[in-house]
Order: C-alpha cells, then sequence, then structure tokens
C-alpha cells in the first residue's frame, strides 16, 4: 500500500485514484437498480413489465363489460367454445345495431 500511497518518491497518489469515481458511479447507479427493481416498483411486483398497464374494460356504470364477463366465464370454463362464440357474436350484433340506430338517428 505504501507503494501506491507514495507514487514516485511521495509525489502523489498515482493515477490509480482516478478510478474512485468510476467505483462510486458503478455502486450508485447498482443502488439505484436494485432501488428501481424492487422499492419503487409501485406496487407491481417484481416481473411486472415496466411502463402503464393495460386497463380492464368497463361498462359505463363501472361494473366488468359483458364482453369481459364472457371472457371470465369462457377461461373459468363455466361455457363452451360453441356457446362463448355464440354470445360474443350476439353482443357484437346488438352493438353495431345500437351503434347503426345512432347514427341514422343522428341524420334525421
Amino acid at each position: 500500500m505504501q507503494t501506491l500511497a507514495h507514487w514516485h518518491n511521495g509525489g502523489g497518489p498515482g493515477p490509480w485514484i482516478l478510478f474512485f469515481p468510476f467505483i462510486w458511479a458503478a455502486v450508485i447507479a447498482g443502488g439505484i437498480f436494485l432501488l428501481r427493481r424492487t422499492v419503487w416498483r409501485g406496487g407491481r411486483g417484481p416481473r411486472r413489465p415496466w411502463g402503464p398497464q393495460p386497463q380492464p374494460r368497463t361498462a359505463p356504470g363501472g361494473a366488468e363489460s359483458p364482453l369481459d364477463m364472457l371472457d371470465r366465464r369462457f377461461a373459468q370454463g363455466e361455457l363452451d367454445e360453441d356457446e362463448y362464440w355464440r354470445r360474443v357474436s350476439v353482443l357484437n350484433e346488438s352493438t353495431r345495431e345500437r351503434y347503426r340506430g345512432e347514427s341514422e338517428g343522428g341524420k334525421r
């Protein structure tokens, strides 16, 4: 250690002192990285993706939309595939009719 502290016969600490800012930058960057991966996640958990999370579709009253209800029931096995697609087509048809009626009503 004395050799490093007394570079060229006591002329100063030597060029190795220039590495200390890099070491401190790596320590600070590592700390920020660990904090972002654990504490600062905003309750999303360690494996959730960054950025805004997709919001679930909701009906105007704030309840679960009919399509979401069908998706959930199909995923839980309450509906078979034929029943699921039949109900989806009925919902899509009623939605098209409702929008068609609103657009025709506005033209009168």
